[in-house]
């Protein structure tokens, strides 16, 4: 890759030699137009699965990992897009919303490497890769804005595709799951619960967890419990309990988090928050 932060391609060759299994230092997408190959991608112990690409497959492929595309019939035409984004660039992304990284943790996590888009999900996609590919090309005014802009369609727009795709038939049992995991918050508000000890308790993947938050409720995981944690801690508060007793029996580990935590959600400290809530509730008599 020659660029330091990403490089998008469309080719279309014919006679193509088959190259020898390779890896790269940077993450790959891969839309399948046309063609007759099979895609060889290698395990960690040196096993290899193959997969014979049909028109709409898309492939993620991690940096470290061994692939290469075998020509069954070099003679058809082989048309495809190469996306490749380098480390430095996904992280950067990363802090911009993790939603960019759904489809790269599942390859890292799970190494679920091909996916297949219908024709309308493969149409919106090219047409984003389409749009980059113009924009890199052109010289106009904001041009680093608007590449940018593109990138980021580009790699939501694929994203979105195959996880819409993915939970179109579990629109009932993510609802029965996320009121299941909200009872489980309630009940547990005192022990550590880290999305890795819910995903656990429920038997799914953490990613599943996090994005089933986000879509339903806009928020994470872990801002969810933190609001129920000081909710509950307002309550105890203003019924007169120790602050220092509360904040440890909701889950805070110490006082300072618990302090910065409750400020930026009621405006004041808790002792504070206590002294006003006494006062009004005693000029009320």
């Amino acid at each position: 890759m020659l660029s330091s932060d990403f490089e998008v391609f469309y080719y279309s060759d014919k006679n193509f030699s088959t190259l020898p299994p390779h890896a790269h230092d940077y993450y790959e997408f891969y839309m399948f137009i046309e063609g007759d190959i099979t895609m060889e991608i290698f395990k960690a112990n040196g096993q290899s699965e193959l997969h014979k690409m049909t028109p709409g497959d898309l492939m993620i492929v991690p940096p470290g990992t061994l692939h290469h595309a075998i020509m069954d019939d070099p003679s058809k035409n082989y048309r495809r897009f190469v996306f490749w984004i380098s480390r430095e660039c996904c992280k950067s992304l990363t802090q911009e919303s993790v939603d960019y990284m759904y489809l790269i943790q599942k390859a890292e996590a799970f190494h679920q490497y091909i996916y297949h888009l219908m024709p309308s999900d493969q149409h919106q996609v090219e047409y984003r890769f389409i749009r980059l590919l113009e924009e890199i090309s052109s010289d106009r005014y904001g041009g680093d804005t608007a590449r940018h802009l593109c990138l980021c369609d580009l790699i939501l727009t694929i994203n979105r595709v195959i996880y819409d795709s993915e939970h179109r038939d579990s629109k009932s049992e993510d609802a029965s799951l996320f009121q299941n995991i909200l009872s489980y918050i309630e009940s547990n508000l005192e022990e550590t619960l880290s999305l890795d000890d819910i995903a656990g308790h429920f038997f799914v993947s953490k990613f599943y967890v996090s994005h089933l938050f986000k879509d339903t409720l806009g928020i994470s995981l872990h801002q969810y419990i933190i609001k129920k944690r000081l909710a509950g801690c307002q309550s105890a508060i203003t019924n007169g309990e120790s602050i220092s007793k509360t904040y440890e029996r909701f889950g805070f580990r110490d006082y300072s988090s618990f302090f910065k935590a409750f400020k930026k959600e009621y405006g004041m400290s808790p002792k504070d928050y206590q002294a006003v809530y006494t006062n009004t509730a005693s000029h009320s008599k």
